[in-house]
């Protein structure tokens, strides 16, 4: 009986998935190739069938196929290469684990190398300037090893940029590569006819809810001008970014071209009219609160947009209405007139102001530019220290920001130039300018870490710093400035010892964040820098640890941080917020 035992035992043991993993590890297909450069032993890798039965149970008789399989495929990559004489020695031995080894040794041979190359477009296609910079770019280039991915990579951006630019009946008329495998050498021969040029014919829009001059803005051609598919793109990005509409369709007919005329249909159909977004947040600096907005996509048929904000927090308090009005021309410009009401509590002010803005802004190239006037009035509590001012300045900004992912990146930045100027003395207690550059690094350190630069630096020359109220002023502290303080806790202080800012600014950080299954991790950092008044710098440092986790809307991150370096530090400080990294 207990050798019966013993042996059900044994056969559950066998039959646990656990254990058949188990089992499945130790019999594993090894496999080794040699003689090869790194970057080309992966290639090779790649394109080997072999690689699929590592983890399979295979017979020595279908293993000698695959590796005479795989020697042929190896050969091939190799030509792909530029080595055409390549030779390739596949073997098998059995190995400790009841599986097989397979080694193959490469010689790839020296590389054929490129020795004539004739790349050509007949016609004015090639003055072009696009067409002309995919001829420049053409590889591999006579000297350089000859790489058939490179070589139809090149060949294919051509004929991209001759179909872009309106050539559309362009013909290959010469197609030849010639290889001497015993001189190691290729010759080109590439060359086209690209034929005639193109133009846009008549444009129908159809389905918008809009005058036509509105919809003619986001047009960036116009009849007879050269067919581009790059101009059509950008007015489907020009249509969806503007928010009108569900979906955008540009469609060229080329088959419908008369006298090398093509025309274009573009079809709209209007958005859902009314956006109600409302969200609870919580953080550190605020306190817990609601964000809640309505916005009016179109108010009429001129494209007018109408939106209204409310942000109520245990600290904050604000109520935002904006009129916006899209600007002629095809540079997406939009003039916006908005009023503000903000009640905030921080750790150094208090503060009930409301603001009068109008501004343009635009966007171009990655980039989006702010300028405007603004008119800045009410009352302010710092410190021990009451006021009372009004201002009316012009203020302009520049941003960019990039990012690989929205929520979670791993490459990305972001920048932020910001000025602002009293033009004149009327409606002003005080003439000021100040100037103040914000920008954000992050990279992906392997697959699991990240590493986060930030930094801000501020100047600014005022008549009377007393009469600027705290939103005009730089502070530091806080959530997303220096951990360890509270927020806007820190700046130059008065006589009594208030916090009162400063006119200077100047912090960095330095934060390196680790990751680990189902989207948790870990973050350590170090925050420096201070808000202070003339030349009276004194370094504020905070350091610690925090929790990250990778939530859908962005980054939870919950923080613990103490002041390293400080002048009446309050001890440990939590810091809370949640939110995409740009």
């Amino acid at each position: 009986m207990p050798l019966l035992r013993l042996a059900f035992a044994c056969l559950a043991l066998l039959a646990s998935p656990g254990a058949l993993r188990a089992a499945d590890a130790i019999a594993r297909l090894g496999l080794t190739i040699n003689g090869l450069k790194p970057g080309l032993e992966e290639a090779v890798r790649s394109g080997l069938t072999l690689q699929q039965y590592r983890d399979r149970a295979v017979s020595e008789a279908q293993l000698r196929r695959l590796v005479a399989r795989g020697e042929e495929e190896i050969v091939a990559t190799l030509e792909a290469w530029g080595h055409y004489s390549g030779v390739v020695e596949g073997r098998i031995t059995p190995n400790s684990t009841g599986s097989f080894d397979v080694v193959f040794e490469v010689d790839p041979g020296d590389p054929t190398l490129v020795t004539n190359s004739r790349v050509s477009i007949d016609g004015d296609a090639a003055k072009v300037p696009a067409v002309a910079s995919a001829l420049e770019a053409f590889v591999p280039k006579v000297g350089e090893r000859f790489d058939h991915a490179q070589y139809e990579a090149s060949k294919t951006a051509i004929e991209k940029a001759l179909a872009d630019a309106g050539f559309l009946g362009a013909k290959r008329v010469t197609h030849r590569v010639e290889v001497n495998s015993a001189r190691r050498s290729a010759d080109i021969a590439l060359a086209w006819d690209a034929g005639p040029r193109y133009r846009f014919g008549p444009t129908k829009i159809s389905g918008g809810q809009f005058r036509p001059e509105l919809l003619d803005r986001f047009m960036p051609w116009r009849e007879g001008d050269d067919y581009s598919s790059q101009q059509l793109l950008d007015m489907q990005q020009r249509l969806v970014g503007a928010d009108y509409f569900s979906t955008v369709t540009v469609q060229p007919h080329l088959e419908k071209a008369v006298d090398l005329a093509v025309p274009v249909d573009v079809e709209l159909t209007p958005a859902k009219r009314d956006i109600y977004s409302a969200a609870l947040y919580a953080s550190t600096d605020r306190g817990a609160g609601v964000d809640f907005s309505v916005q009016r996509r179109w108010l009429n048929d001129r494209g007018h947009k109408g939106q209204a904000e409310f942000d109520l927090a245990q600290k904050l308090k604000a109520v935002e209405l904006s009129y916006r009005i899209p600007l002629p021309g095809t540079r997406q410009r939009m003039l916006s007139f908005a009023g503000t009401y903000r009640d905030e509590e921080t750790e150094s002010s208090i503060s009930q102001t409301e603001k009068l803005a109008a501004n343009v802004s635009r966007k171009w190239g990655g980039f989006t530019s702010v300028y405007g006037l603004q008119f800045l009035s009410g009352d302010f509590e710092i410190g021990s220290e009451d006021g009372n001012s009004s201002l009316f300045f012009f203020e302009g900004a520049l941003t960019r920001s990039r990012a690989d992912q929205p929520a979670f990146a791993r490459r990305g930045y972001s920048y932020n130039l910001s000025a602002r100027v009293t033009p004149t003395e009327a409606l002003s207690d005080t003439r000021f300018a100040s100037l103040d550059l914000e920008v954000k690094w992050l990279r992906a350190l392997g697959i699991d870490t990240r590493l986060i630069l930030r930094g801000e630096v501020g100047v600014m020359t005022v008549d009377d710093f007393d009469l600027l109220p705290p939103e005009l002023r730089f502070f530091a502290g806080g959530d997303r400035s220096i951990r360890g303080f509270g927020y806007e806790a820190i700046g130059s202080r008065n006589e009594a010892g208030d916090v009162i800012g400063g006119d200077r600014l100047a912090e960095g950080t330095i934060e390196l964040e680790h990751y680990w299954r189902r989207g948790f991790g870990a973050a350590l950092f170090v925050d420096a820098g201070d808000a202070f008044l003339g030349k009276d710098f004194v370094l504020h440092v905070g350091a610690g640890v925090g929790v990250r986790w990778k939530s859908p809307v962005g980054v939870l991150r919950l923080d613990l941080a103490y002041p390293v370096e400080a002048i009446d530090a309050s001890g440990w400080q939590i810091h809370f917020n949640i939110g995409p990294d740009f």
